[in-house]
């Protein structure tokens, strides 16, 4: 099952894809109104079976898509998860996942523009592969771990690079606002049972910039989960945005940065394709 989040009509709501359209289930789940809140209250199997028997309420061309999670609670993100990405930094592998944490503010959802904001041109791509919660849990053993997780989506965890190297914390250049993108949707845990064995590839203007497989996670979803578990609860609707591998803008000759009109376009199998245009910052 595919479960979104959109704008329709000038109401936010949170659906399924059905038939190349979307089941509104904010109509019909009360009290649950948003994709967080049917994430919190268990009710998955429900809402499984209301999307089968049900028409598509809008088609999906109608719809604006927000993102998969408008409102998590946590966005925690994983730096220098795959050693190419490793390498072509001139960093090295860390005992220890490196983490840092994004906004909601600073994400958008599918075919939804991304902004470049006026204060730097470093504006690089990030393509990678986010899970959601949909379990609670702390202390969770890395073996029990992918039973916590509600599904799967795409991210292009946009990165401000001189801003990000202001200081050895990468926070202030990876939450600018409207910065990055989540979605377009999440594909639900039973669909993919092993998110080791997905591709995952980001085009800039249909040039192919970063190409990986998920196997190649330096430290896997599980001991993620494991980790990240350890330092805090994980809740419904909390996102874990997993790495990118090599290939960046920052790292290339000469230097290759998302400039507005461009599209950015992040894709993985069994998910989809995230898709975005790049915009400048309002005046």
């Amino acid at each position: 099952m595919k479960l979104l989040s959109f704008i329709a009509n000038g109401h936010a709501s949170f659906g399924a894809v059905k038939d190349n359209g979307v089941v509104d289930l904010g109509t019909r789940m009360a009290p649950c109104t948003t994709l967080r809140q049917l994430l919190e209250t268990g009710r998955m199997a429900e809402a499984a079976k209301l999307v089968a028997s049900t028409a598509p309420d809008h088609p999906l061309e109608a719809i604006s898509f927000a993102p998969v999670i408008p409102d998590p609670g946590k966005i925690i993100c994983v730096g220098l998860n795959y050693r190419d990405h490793v390498a072509e930094t001139g960093r090295t592998v860390t005992e220890k996942p490196a983490l840092f944490v994004r906004f909601p503010c600073s994400q958008v959802g599918h075919l939804q523009p991304i902004v470049k904001p006026d204060v730097s041109d470093d504006f690089d791509y990030e393509g990678e592969l986010a899970l959601i919660i949909g379990k609670q849990g702390r202390h969770i053993p890395a073996s029990g771990a992918l039973d916590h997780i509600a599904g799967y989506a795409c991210y292009n965890e946009g990165s401000i690079r001189d801003w990000q190297r202001h200081t050895s914390q990468f926070l202030s250049g990876k939450t600018f606002a409207e910065s990055g993108s989540f979605g377009p949707w999440l594909v639900t845990s039973d669909e993919i049972p092993d998110p080791s064995k997905l591709t995952l590839q980001t085009r800039l203007n249909g040039t192919v910039v970063q190409d990986t497989t998920t196997d190649l996670l330096i430290t896997g979803i599980p001991d993620l989960i494991a980790y990240i578990s350890t330092i805090c609860p994980l809740v419904p609707g909390d996102v874990i945005v997993t790495g990118t591998p090599g290939g960046v803008g920052a790292k290339r000759t000469p230097p290759l940065w998302m400039r507005p009109g461009d599209t950015v376009e992040v894709e993985i199998s069994g998910i989809g394709t995230l898709r975005n245009k790049v915009i400048a910052e309002a005046a």
